[in-house]
């Protein structure tokens, strides 16, 4: 078997490069800073509704088995009442829905 070795410049290959690059539109992406933030912002308070979710849950579980004495549970109200206010405030802080609160998890459905 031969071996042959394509003995070509530089310049011969400069020419197609470019007009490769030429013919190829910009991918930048143009975003706005406030709707990166308001996208953070909406990533971050879904992930805490998630949280804030899955915390009342088992907080019900517990309430449920009887394990809570009666000022534990008026204590465990009390805190996921000020979280529920707390989530509400930030979404109002963001210009957020209830919801807007949620993940699209493709062909999952919806994360919340």
């Amino acid at each position: 078997m031969k071996i042959q070795y394509l003995n070509a410049d530089a310049g011969e290959f400069e020419a197609p490069l470019a007009e490769t690059q030429a013919r190829r539109p910009a991918k930048r992406l143009d975003v706005e800073r406030e709707e990166v933030d308001k996208g953070l912002a909406q990533l971050v308070l879904t992930l805490l509704e998630l949280i804030r979710q899955l915390m009342e849950r088992q907080a019900l579980r517990r309430v449920e088995r009887g394990v809570l004495t009666a000022e534990q549970e008026e204590q465990l109200g009390l805190t996921l009442m000020r979280l529920d206010e707390k989530m509400d405030e930030l979404r109002e802080i963001f210009e957020l829905e209830k919801e807007n609160i949620n993940l699209d998890l493709g062909p999952l459905g919806n994360l919340l």
